[in-house]
């Protein structure tokens, strides 16, 4: 058993006597990353904002049926992912709702990605607008993407999991999640570029 797994199972045991301690280290180790999952998948800084602190209810809730039999961050990525897809499904049949009965658009509340700035770029502004109307693209076109290609692209090529970890929070097996992250990258690309293409046009 590693370090880590070791750390794991004493933290779950503390949880599962409900220490109030052990759920403030949780909540250290794992509050930012939980935040920026959720956001990613969500799309909304005030929805992800209210989903990272059901993640962690739910957490706290359901840690007496976590068996062990994958790391503890994956249990938790795999609530969140959980919790993202029921929402996002719950916020696209009221937008729908709301476009029956009105004509008026969807929130377009705009939340700026957090991006780390370097010298080079401070050096260079125009580098540094680029590179964030580009994230802005790819940020746009992933919202787009239907949840489950999301969630795969989110995962791998930011969360920058294994594909194990990928296999143990979505549930499929090995191959259909390298088909599925395939077809979501290439989902992705043709999307950036048209509106790449829109943006000059």
């Amino acid at each position: 058993m590693d370090s880590e797994e070791s750390d794991d199972r004493h933290l779950i045991e503390r949880l599962r006597r409900r220490d109030e301690r052990a759920f403030l280290e949780l909540l250290t180790l794992y509050q930012v990353r939980v935040y920026k999952l959720v956001y990613r998948m969500l799309g909304r800084a005030d929805e992800a904002e209210d989903m990272a602190q059901e993640v962690f209810v739910q957490v706290f809730k359901a840690v007496g049926t976590f068996r062990g039999d994958s790391k503890l961050s994956t249990w938790i990525y795999r609530i969140a992912v959980n919790l993202c897809k029921n929402r996002t499904k719950y916020l696209a049949r009221r937008k729908t709702e709301a476009e029956d009965s009105s004509e008026s658009g969807p929130d377009r509340s705009d939340h700026a990605t957090a991006r780390g700035v370097t010298s080079a770029d401070v050096a260079r502004p125009d580098h540094l607008v680029e590179g964030y109307q580009m994230e802005r693209l790819v940020e746009s076109a992933l919202n787009e993407m239907e949840p489950d290609f999301r969630e795969i692209l989110v995962l791998r090529d930011i969360e920058d999991l294994s594909y194990e970890e990928l296999s143990a929070i979505t549930g499929l097996p090995d191959g259909t999640v390298k088909s599925r992250l395939h077809r979501a990258r290439a989902m992705l690309k043709v999307a950036v570029e048209r509106k790449l293409g829109e943006k000059i046009a």
